[in-house]
């Protein structure tokens, strides 16, 4: 059986050190989420409901196939992760340092709710959810709530209510958020050649946005973004809880 009682379970699910995963049990025991309430109590201690939501999202496995590597009923797991999920979202940054660099970009999430999806370019019902990182250190600022996947960058990035987080921070985007106060590249006129300085200036802000192309490329490895089952805000926290288990992981590394 999976258990956070031995501790060569703990990174492969959570990519996170044995000791690092108690600090953040720690930290939510701290918010409260051990939290005595009214009814049956858990069937799992806190750290082995938590070990168990990020099982899914690394796994995306289905509740019949996971509950059984947990000794718990599927219903058990279902009602697991649908309250502990939210806890380990990712607390957002209220403010920010006057020099800070943001790099903004959108990343498809193919979504079997359509009542929060459109079909998208991929011709697949998604997601579209606006990723804010720190240019600098590559952790994730901000994650917009998520938006249908026929919406582009542009549209979605007020929608989302990122553009609200970040306020006035210099922030770093692709070309598709033209029409905003984004930093974006310079558009080649149409049968034209840009001048060197431009091109020049294009190259370099290619290579500092690609980093959030990086992180997409992280947080992908968690299943869970490949084909989400889970429906209303499930999409949400399974993108905030990721965003923040891999800020833990990269702060620590």
């Amino acid at each position: 059986m999976i258990t956070a009682a031995e501790p060569s379970w703990i990174h492969p699910f959570t990519g996170l050190r044995p000791r690092d995963f108690r600090k953040l049990i720690t930290t939510l025991r701290r918010e409260g989420a051990d939290r005595t309430r009214r009814g049956r109590p858990w069937s799992l201690p806190l750290d082995d409901r938590v070990l168990l939501v990020a099982a899914y999202w690394r796994t995306n496995l289905t509740l019949r196939q996971l509950a059984p590597l947990f000794g718990v009923s599927k219903s058990s797991a279902d009602r697991i992760i649908d309250r502990t999920a939210p806890l380990l979202a990712l607390k957002q940054r209220q403010r920010l340092r006057r020099d800070t660099v943001l790099i903004v970009d959108g990343t498809l999430v193919p979504t079997r709710d359509h009542s929060i999806a459109e079909q998208s370019k991929n011709y697949r019902y998604s997601t579209n959810h606006q990723v804010v990182i720190d240019a600098d250190s590559r952790l994730v600022v901000a994650v917009g709530v998520p938006v249908p996947g026929n919406r582009n960058d542009c549209k979605a990035w007020t929608e989302s209510g990122a553009a609200a987080v970040v306020g006035t921070t210099t922030t770093i985007a692709d070309g598709g958020y033209r029409g905003t106060d984004l930093v974006i590249p310079h558009r080649r006129p149409a049968g034209g050649k840009l001048c060197g300085w431009k091109e020049e200036h294009n190259r370099s802000h290619k290579q500092v946005r690609a980093r959030v192309e990086h992180v997409f490329a992280r947080m992908k490895t968690w299943k869970i973004l490949r084909d989400c089952r889970l429906r209303g805000d499930g999409v949400h926290y399974a993108i905030l809880g990721i965003a923040r288990l891999h800020n833990l992981t990269l702060s620590n590394s």
